[in-house]
């Protein structure tokens, strides 16, 4: 009886081990079930990505495209900047003309088709590179419901409100979220607050009037558009504001008296004839640095500033590498 009782045990302690091990078993394949499928669900790309865009009233909307596309037609040289910085340029099948130096690989390019201007598309030939997501900016605006029907259409701007800088940070992030890349953006980003605050602290307590030559005239800007950063961010008081008056497309025209009058300290000047290469155009400094403005302290202090990459200014505003451009313009002439 009592070898029996132990034979019994025995048999009971085989058991439970034999219950344990199995248990333990169908852990263990429960385990590589849930790697297998965080795996799998990690391998499985995105098919769609919903982004904060514009429509073509400036509105905001949520905006659904196409993850990590592989086709991309491009209307707007700040979008194209970022994109380029991201190392994604290999994506995109058509993009408009620029004269942007570091941009001439997409224009010239014969794997990339001309798709029109910032201003102007060629509606078939963007339909017929069949991207999968197109990026406008606001001079196409008018027609993004047209474009729209290609494909999804990205539109980001300048928020003047958050200034350049803020506004190249979150245009990055959104588009970098596209493509998968969001954690390159802060690397690409870095350095650029630090030195508005470098260009800040020279320009405080410092007057200026900010200026569009185009067709032979002078126009006024504020700080409500093109070249706000030198007013808001940078923090020149701009003495050619009129609160009344908006200025964010070419400005205000104005004569000479009026920058006599205001007689600032600094004078800067973009020249968009230059920018757009127009032919025959008079050269901003023949058209600035007259009998007029040669009576201001500006001009007796060597202070007029003209801007050296007018083209970036006028058409790339809104880029990393724009930004970057535009600050060494800055910072060439200034500190």
């Amino acid at each position: 009886m009592k070898k029996r009782l132990i034979t019994l045990m025995v048999a009971g302690v085989m058991v439970f081990s034999l219950a344990a091990c199995s248990a333990q078993g169908n852990t263990g394949t429960d385990v590589s079930a849930e790697e297998s499928s965080g795996n799998s669900a990690e391998a499985a790309e995105l098919e769609t990505i919903t982004i904060t865009s514009l429509n073509g009233n400036g509105e905001e909307i949520e905006l659904e495209v196409p993850y990590k596309p592989e086709k991309v037609a491009i209307l707007d040289m700040p979008s194209l900047d970022i994109i380029d910085s991201l190392g994604e340029g290999e994506r995109v099948v058509g993009s408009a003309d620029t004269s942007l130096d570091y941009l001439q690989d997409y224009v010239t390019s014969e794997e990339v088709a001309k798709l029109g201007t910032i201003k102007e598309a060629d509606m078939e030939a963007v339909m017929e590179c069949e991207p999968e997501v197109i990026f406008i900016g606001g001079r196409l605006a008018s027609v993004y419901d047209d474009l729209s029907k290609i494909a999804p259409v990205v539109y980001l701007s300048t928020d003047i409100e958050k200034g350049v800088v803020q506004s190249v940070r979150e245009n990055a992030e959104t588009i970098a979220s596209i493509f998968g890349k969001q954690e390159e953006v802060e690397s690409l980003m870095e350095g650029f607050d630090a030195r508005i605050e470098k260009l800040a602290s020279f320009a405080a307590d410092k007057t200026a009037i900010i200026g569009l030559c185009t067709s032979g005239g002078f126009n006024i800007l504020g700080n409500d558009g093109r070249c706000s950063m030198i007013g808001n961010e940078i923090g020149f008081e701009n003495v050619g504001v009129d609160a009344d008056a908006a200025t964010s497309t070419h400005g205000n025209e104005a004569s000479f008296e009026f920058v006599v009058e205001k007689d600032p300290q600094y004078i800067f000047v973009m020249d968009r004839d230059a920018a757009i290469n127009a032919e025959g155009a008079q050269l901003a400094q023949e058209i600035v640095e007259n009998e007029l403005v040669k009576g201001t302290d500006a001009y007796k202090n060597g202070n007029i500033v003209y801007l050296e990459h007018p083209a970036v200014w006028y058409t790339a505003e809104g880029g990393i590498s724009a930004l970057d451009i535009m600050l060494q313009d800055l910072e060439g002439a200034l500190l």
